[in-house]
């Protein structure tokens, strides 16, 4: 653990880690937009990540319009109003709230084959800047779940079944009322189209992550805890609440 020390941020809040992380990403970005003048982001949509995109919508210091966003999963076989949708959750909480270059978000309503080649090829089409994600009680990236997650996945995006304890984080997020109303399949990026990203910032935060945390930072790199694998990244900054790493 000692080579990640510096890479580990334990606050007393989930507020605080969030808008912690907020101000680490815009710092690198403030930093980034000095060198290159075109900046492509990925982003996940959960609960852990409502403060760092509130920290980071409110942000004066970002110069959106050159950036390009994209959401890294989408569940398969809601409506395409259904308030559930993580472009509708990433859309509510920042896209909306700030004037950026271009949004790609992954389509799950019509031809799922066709979405995969046509989401492939945008997020192959040059560097991915920045990464900001959690992780997942079962130790999930993305909706890369244990029993799917492939450290040296040959696809960029792909479809996924849900395993049970990933419907139920759903659940316990108050997303959905019970799991029967979880979608059971996702459109995922792999692991390794998340870790070609040049910087992560991973936010994490609850009791009930603590656990997956645990296996994160401590337990044996292993596809049975997906999150193992952010520990071979050179540049992922962890930010935690003291609930989901008890230090």
């Amino acid at each position: 653990m000692s080579e990640l020390n510096n890479q580990i941020h334990v606050f007393s809040s989930a507020k605080e880690a969030g808008e912690a992380a907020g101000k680490a990403v815009e710092q690198h970005l403030v930093h980034l937009q000095q060198e290159k003048k075109s900046i492509r982001m990925i982003f996940a949509a959960a609960p852990s990540q409502q403060y760092l995109l509130a920290y980071l919508a409110n942000s004066k210091r970002i110069k959106w319009e050159e950036i390009t966003a994209f959401n890294m999963d989408e569940y398969v076989g809601l409506q395409k109003d259904a308030s559930q949708l993580f472009s509708k959750f990433l859309d509510d909480h920042l896209f909306s709230k700030v004037n950026l270059h271009e949004v790609h978000t992954i389509g799950t309503q019509d031809a799922i084959e066709e979405e995969i080649v046509r989401y492939t090829a945008l997020i192959n089409e040059d560097v991915i800047d920045v990464v900001c994600l959690g992780i997942g009680e079962n130790g999930h990236l993305a909706f890369n779940d244990p029993p799917v997650a492939d450290f040296e996945d040959s696809e960029t995006v792909k479809l996924v079944e849900l395993d049970l304890v990933c419907r139920q984080q759903q659940v316990n997020d108050k997303c959905f009322a019970e799991i029967a109303d979880v979608p059971k399949t996702a459109l995922t990026l792999s692991i390794p189209a998340l870790l070609r990203g040049e910087a992560l910032f991973c936010v994490v935060v609850g009791k009930h992550k603590a656990e997956a945390v645990n296996q994160a930072i401590y337990g044996p790199i292993d596809s049975q805890w997906p999150a193992t694998i952010l520990r071979k990244h050179d540049h992922c900054q962890y930010y935690f609440d003291t609930l989901a790493f008890p230090s």
